[in-house]
């Protein structure tokens, strides 16, 4: 008798693990990736769609970017953060290779003090953030001044 409970509590405990595993893939967010464009967004940063004028938005190594209308998500998008790297160019060595950079959403590219993103931009990364992944010299032809 001992025996066939052991194996009841056996099978149970690995019932209970698949349960519990098909429960969080269902319920957990999984990343994903995707290819989009990015231009360069120049200061003043204040105020930002996210959060007004509060300084305290902004992460200590600089690394941030605004939203365009792809990625904002009705303002869901503030605070998420995004691997960013350039693949490629209109021009021929703006990239930086092997650079990857995470950056934190801190502003709606369409109220973007600074710039306005052309439709098909799908960030506007920081100076900081876009000097690391990109050739700064290089124009950036999908942004144009306010």
């Amino acid at each position: 008798m001992p025996a066939i409970i052991a194996k009841m509590l056996k099978d149970l405990q690995l019932l209970l693990f698949f349960c519990c595993f098909f429960i969080s893939a269902v319920l957990l967010p999984f990343s994903n990736g995707d290819v989009g464009t990015a231009s360069l967004y120049q200061p003043p940063y204040l105020p930002t769609a996210c959060y007004g004028n509060d300084v305290s938005q902004f992460p200590s190594n600089n690394l941030f970017a605004a939203a365009s209308e792809g990625i904002w998500d009705n303002g869901a998008s503030c605070g998420r953060q995004y691997q960013v790297r350039c693949l490629s160019s209109t021009v021929k060595g703006a990239c930086l290779p092997d650079q990857i950079i995470v950056v934190t959403i801190v502003d709606r590219a369409a109220s973007a003090v600074s710039t306005l993103p052309l439709p098909d931009t799908t960030m506007v990364l920081a100076n900081n953030a876009y000097s690391m992944i990109a050739d700064p010299s290089v124009p950036s032809s999908l942004c144009r001044p306010r």
